[in-house]
């Protein structure tokens, strides 16, 4: 008997699938679907990089700028050699 309700409800459904317009594609389901992943995808790779960028300081060290001042840093210009 399971098969005589999967065929009654099929032939309930067939006058609906009429009603819809043959020339207008939609995405469905799946397309939902692959649209809420990359929304969550999105979302948690925002959130991950408000976490590392947290972490970064943007501070210079004090050494570092002692070194530069007195021009032997890795900032400090050089003149050309001679030769």
């Amino acid at each position: 008997m399971p098969d005589m309700s999967a065929s009654l409800a099929l032939t309930h459904l067939v006058p609906l699938a009429k009603e819809v317009d043959e020339n207008k594609v939609t995405p469905g389901v799946l397309g939902f679907i692959v649209f809420a992943v990359m929304a969550l995808a999105v979302w948690g790779l925002m959130k991950s990089m408000n976490r590392h960028m947290g972490k970064v300081s943007f501070e210079q060290d004090p050494e570092n700028e002692a070194a530069s001042a007195d021009g032997s840093g890795p900032g400090a210009k050089t003149a050309p050699a001679k030769g």
